[in-house]
């Protein structure tokens, strides 16, 4: 009985660790844009907010994001890639720190640390594309291990 009790409690576990996904969050709803994201970190999601959605284009806007680390960050490296209908049609990658690279405050926090960012961000970019796509997003550490990933989903209808 002790063997049949077990063998279902690891069943059970296996099945609600297979069949977990992380909740897909809202960042901004508005008229004309649309984003929302989904961790694809299966160990771990994160918290992201956008004060005026609208400025994201255009402005400087405020942002806080929020997670605990996985893992230690002396080195930290962004990977970005724009897909539409599955197809991969713009990439970009940084060093955020490194040696003479430390462009982020949280760069060096260890594994378990909280790392929480709030403040101004500008992308730098006159306007956002039109039309529904996909911007996957990757951090990964000094070992190539992935510290947070997230995929948006980008709707955005207005024609400017």
């Amino acid at each position: 009985m002790k063997t049949s009790n077990a063998l279902l409690f690891i069943l059970v576990l296996l099945y609600i660790n297979a069949s977990t996904q992380w909740p897909t969050h809202t960042v901004c709803k508005e008229d004309n844009l649309e984003i929302y994201y989904k961790s694809c970190d299966p160990q771990q999601d994160f918290a992201l907010s956008i004060d005026h959605c609208p400025d994201i284009a255009t402005h400087t806007f405020n942002i806080r994001a929020a997670t605990v680390l996985g893992h230690s960050i002396k080195e930290l490296y962004v990977k970005l890639d724009m897909i539409v209908n599955g197809k991969t049609v713009l990439s970009y990658s940084d060093t955020l720190c490194g040696p003479g690279h430390s462009k982020l405050i949280f760069c060096g926090k260890k594994k378990g640390e909280h790392l929480y960012y709030e403040g101004p961000v500008t992308l730098g970019i006159k306007e956002i594309p039109q039309g529904d796509y996909t911007v996957s997003a990757k951090l990964t550490n000094q070992d190539h291990i992935i510290v947070a990933c997230a995929d948006f989903t980008v709707k955005n209808y207005l024609d400017y």
